[in-house]
């Protein structure tokens, strides 16, 4: 019965830390050809469950290799850091993620410029490659909140599974709603940024990471689900408040028409 309790707990865990990692996916997986989108959210989450489970045996045995400073910098006035394996694997992923926000914001207001500018649709490896590798960086906190959680293997492994396939299901589905909200891929992309930033100070704290003196405090998820609260409930506002303006306007021109 415990093991059952615990494996609902895991699951409910993995859904949680797994939304910005599901965000990712459905933005990323728009970069292949339109017909292959959802087997290519398939595969590259398929794969990525394998994947996963292969690094949970992996940390369960060599955890410590991976939380281990790799070296150390020390008695500098303008950097102290202190980085182990998986605080650099989340640095480099954060860093990839804001990379890539920051090129999809850029690429969508190039195309307000010149519509030429659009892009040819990468490969179907290419993106599914990303996909796994992007996944596996997000899955180093959900594996290590369940060995926190529990020693038994088989209840970690079919939490794995069990998200995985949510994961699955939920991509396709937020890729529709995207793919008929196209408004909502800003909000999407900006998300997405604030996920490079949580990152990027996830993995400066775990590296020891200071800069003059100063450490690099951790972005908490309290913080982060504030912060996409407020961007979510803007883009709302702003959308109500931008029909308005439209049928006013409307209102206005029609009753122009009708005067002249």
């Amino acid at each position: 019965m415990d093991n059952i309790i615990t494996l609902g707990l895991l699951v409910l865990l993995q859904a949680v830390l797994g939304f910005d990692n599901l965000l990712y996916i459905s933005l990323e997986s728009k970069r292949a050809p339109e017909a292959d989108r959802a087997r290519v959210r398939k595969v590259g989450i398929g794969l990525a469950i394998f994947l996963r489970i292969a690094l949970l045996f992996v940390l369960v045995k060599l955890v410590k290799f991976f939380q281990d400073p790799v070296f150390e910098i020390h008695d500098s006035s303008f950097i102290e850091a202190a980085p182990s394996v998986h605080s650099m694997i989340v640095l480099v992923g954060g860093a990839f993620i804001l990379y890539t926000a920051v090129k999809e914001i850029w690429h969508m207001m190039s195309l307000e410029v010149d519509h030429s500018l659009a892009k040819e649709p990468a490969s179907c490896a290419k993106v599914i490659t990303w996909i796994v590798i992007m996944n596996l960086v997000f899955s180093f906190d959900s594996i290590l909140s369940a060995m926190a959680l529990t020693e038994t293997l088989w209840v970690m492994t079919l939490a794995i599974v069990i998200s995985g396939l949510m994961m699955i299901l939920l991509a396709d589905k937020v890729s529709q709603f995207l793919q008929k909200n196209r408004m909502f891929e800003v909000l999407g992309l900006f998300v997405l940024f604030i996920v490079g930033i949580m990152l990027l100070t996830e993995g400066g704290h775990l590296a020891h990471l200071s800069f003059f003196g100063h450490p690099i405090e951790q972005m908490s998820k309290a913080t982060f689900y504030f912060v996409i609260s407020v961007l979510v409930l803007v883009d709302f506002v702003q959308g109500r408040y931008q029909k308005r303006l439209d049928r006013i306007a409307s209102e206005r021109a029609a009753s122009s028409d009708a005067h002249s």
